[in-house]
């Protein structure tokens, strides 16, 4: 076997006997965060990628085991910083189900619609943020214009802009202001009549299309191998979804609503379009919520606590459909006020692994359009 020679550069070029290694990253604005990808190259197709991670890990896992179950969910809010809401719903459900709990019916309802409004405002940043690294300026504005919309009654209801804190145990933390589902009612209606732009401008523009389609194909072998999960395990034609499959929460009553967006071609375009279409079907849900609240009748929106909240020992694994994909949280505890283990497995850390069978064969040139379409946040992968 002839022995190769590797030599890492940053801008330049080697000898022609060379394989070139090239960091993308830490720092490079199509990472969504700190990211680092050593690719290794044959001129300008790519011969092997290794995602570089940890340069955001905080120790929030072994910070769980510090503490109590009121203030863990503080940690969970924070990993993925678009999807707060449900981060802190994931924790809750884990706890309530080790403590043989039940929520409140109006607390349930409340709960998903929140959760539906939190998966539209995470969609809308990657509807926006993609065409961005594409070159396409436009989108992100209307991007961010309809999320000041939704953010606004989500900053209403809870206080929090984007780390709402809004979960309990045993609950949410207040019942929603008077008037307020009109107010939302209106800012998913005005949402959902301007979404279309992102189909005009976006979907409809030849040089996206060009750059998208046919390019970073994740065949359904990729997806179990790896345990991709969400929008981009969907547009690879696989069909699956815990809302619908396993349905948590008031999902088991919106079944009629929910559609599970699926593709069969698996490339960066089938990935935006699973994105655009799950983005309607959210705000049809959040719409569905809506209507079931008002019918409610007035009653409590929590359980109340004891003011030392202990779980009994023992262990229980509780999983939500997250915006960007599964994510689980194996419980253990040993009957004290702190867990004694919380592992998270967060939706974008087994989503980037696959990058190591995708990106291999690709061009240097089509590198942003496939990690772009990955939709990942990488505090979600660090914790």
């Amino acid at each position: 076997m002839t022995p190769t020679t590797e030599t890492t550069v940053g801008i330049g070029g080697a000898a022609e006997s060379t394989d070139m290694v090239l960091n993308i990253g830490p720092q490079h604005p199509s990472t969504h965060g700190v990211l680092r990808l050593r690719l290794l190259l044959d001129g300008e197709r790519i011969t092997h990628a290794e995602p570089v991670i940890g340069y955001m890990h905080r120790g929030a896992e072994k910070l769980f085991e510090a503490r109590d179950y009121r203030q863990i969910v503080m940690l969970a809010n924070r990993h993925d910083w678009l999807s707060a809401f449900s981060n802190e719903l994931g924790v809750v459900l884990a706890v309530e189900r080790m403590l043989g709990m039940e929520v409140p019916v109006r607390a349930v309802w409340t709960r998903t619609l929140l959760a539906e409004l939190n998966r539209v405002l995470n969609h809308l940043m990657f509807l926006g943020s993609y065409p961005l690294e594409l070159g396409g300026i436009t989108p992100v504005f209307y991007a961010f214009t309809e999320r000041e919309v939704l953010q606004h009654v989500m900053e209403e209801v809870s206080g929090g802009r984007m780390h709402y804190m809004f979960n309990r145990v045993g609950g949410l933390k207040e019942d929603i202001p008077a008037g307020w589902t009109t107010r939302a009612r209106a800012a998913v209606a005005a949402v959902r009549s301007r979404t279309d732009v992102f189909g005009d401008l976006v979907l409809g523009n030849e040089i996206f299309r060009g750059r998208t389609r046919g390019v970073g194909v994740l065949p359904a072998t990729a997806v179990h191998a790896y345990g991709v999960s969400g929008p981009i395990a969907r547009a690879s034609g696989v069909d699956f979804d815990l809302r619908r499959d396993e349905p948590y929460l008031a999902y088991g009553e919106l079944q009629d609503t929910l559609k599970v967006v699926t593709r069969q071609e698996g490339d960066c375009l089938a990935r935006f379009e699973c994105l655009l279409e799950q983005t309607y079907n959210a705000l049809d849900l959040a719409d569905a919520c809506l209507d079931r609240l008002v019918e409610l009748p007035q009653g409590p929106i929590n359980q109340r606590l004891p003011k030392v909240l202990k779980a009994p020992e023992g262990h229980t694994y509780a999983w939500t459909e997250n915006p960007l994909g599964i994510n689980g949280y194996y419980l253990v505890s040993k009957g004290e006020k702190t867990p004694y283990r919380l592992k998270l497995r967060s939706a974008s850390y087994n989503n980037i692994q696959a990058l190591t069978e995708l990106l291999p064969g690709a061009l240097v040139a089509d590198m942003v359009s496939i990690l772009g379409s990955m939709f990942f946040v990488v505090g979600d992968i660090d914790k």
